[in-house]
């Protein structure tokens, strides 16, 4: 992962709760101390970056963060911005209402039913799901190409649960079919007659700008898209935790990762249990005889605390075999393994650590 010094881009996404954000910068944090000055980004609108580094990344900018051999830099986007602007956007552009109103003026408009099938309202009204993470990564594709930012070699993105992940995806064939209907639409009408040209606002040269600036929000939402799918450029890294509830989102995420042809080799399995020792438990029955011993002696629990490790060890064992079983899917993915620790990691210190146990 940190061969070679031409720039790469990694995305962890999953579950939500599953540790997403202290693989990503554990994974930013191993590559700044092993030769690539890197860039991390998040986009989840948890906003927990600022926690996982310690460190306050907030406010759109990348900000610096110390503790690490070369510059690691750190941002967190708000995509709620990028529906904020999208809105804007819908109120200055009212298209399905200018042709309602239009046609009602002409006394047409019992037309206008026949065109709701386009959804141009909705297209307008309402940012589509995924354009918000869309438009918040298309934001960084274009600040890392500005002089000061080429330095970095490496850029992890610490992405949004799922389904936000999956409706990314399928974002940019929603925005050519939806974009190409207005666009269809509006060559049709004024070429029919040009004393209809305001039928799409008040002025025409206004709505192609309006239809222009679609266009390149759609042209930035597929450069995203064709990033996510250069596998000389980037890996998408699915990061669950060992449940069978989880395991089953893992295997979904993975199957509409190849539908799309996102680069994806490898799971991480977070939070895992000490490796089994007798007959899937963690500890012998000898070794839980003593301990019942000494909570009689000494008035502890010790005993109920291992009972309780040990069935969480078998629980997170059924939902490894359930991987296992995965063999056209997860089973062929290069399956990593970060254990549970006993303190939350948090800061560049921990995140070294964290990191080198699991990168």
């Amino acid at each position: 992962m940190a061969a070679g010094k031409e720039r790469k881009y990694f995305l962890i996404g999953g579950k939500g709760g599953v540790g997403k954000t202290s693989l990503a910068a554990s994974l930013a944090v191993k590559f700044a101390n092993n030769g690539h000055p890197t860039l991390i980004v998040s986009t989840d609108p948890a906003h927990s970056l600022s926690d996982s580094l310690a460190v306050d990344v907030t406010g759109g900018k990348p900000v610096l963060v110390e503790g690490t051999d070369l510059p690691l830099a750190a941002i967190e986007l708000d995509p709620e911005e990028a529906r904020e602007e999208f809105r804007s956007f819908a109120e200055a552009n009212d298209t399905a209402q200018g042709v309602q109103d239009f046609l009602g003026s002409v006394g047409l408009a019992g037309i206008y039913d026949s065109l709701v099938d386009l959804k141009l309202g909705e297209l307008l009204d309402t940012p589509p799901p995924g354009l918000d993470e869309a438009v918040a990564i298309s934001k960084v594709v274009q600040f890392t190409k500005e002089e000061k930012y080429k330095k970095y070699t490496r850029i992890v993105f610490d992405t949004a649960p799922t389904g936000h992940t999956l409706r990314l995806l399928a974002l940019p064939d929603f925005l050519d079919k939806s974009i190409g209907k207005v666009v269809k639409l509006r060559q049709k009408i004024l070429g029919a007659t040009s004393a209809i040209k305001g039928l799409f606002g008040a002025q025409e040269a206004d709505q192609d700008q309006a239809v222009q600036k679609l266009e390149e929000l759609k042209e930035r939402v597929i450069q995203v898209r064709d990033l996510f799918r250069d596998s000389s450029q980037t890996e998408f890294i699915i990061a669950t935790i060992p449940t069978v509830m989880a395991a089953n989102e893992s295997k979904r995420l993975l199957e509409e990762l190849r539908l799309e042809g996102v680069p994806c080799r490898r799971i991480v399995i977070n939070q895992l249990l000490p490796p089994v020792d007798e007959e899937n438990s963690v500890i012998p029955k000898e070794a839980m005889q003593q301990l019942s011993n000494m909570d009689a002696e000494y008035g502890t629990h010790l005993q109920a605390y291992a009972r309780f490790c040990d069935s969480k060890r078998k629980d997170q064992l059924r939902a490894l075999h359930l991987m296992k079983e995965d063999a056209q899917g997860l089973q062929t993915l290069k399956q990593v393994e970060a254990p549970l620790f006993d303190l939350e990691i948090r800061g560049v210190p921990a995140l070294r650590f964290f990191g080198d146990q699991v990168w």
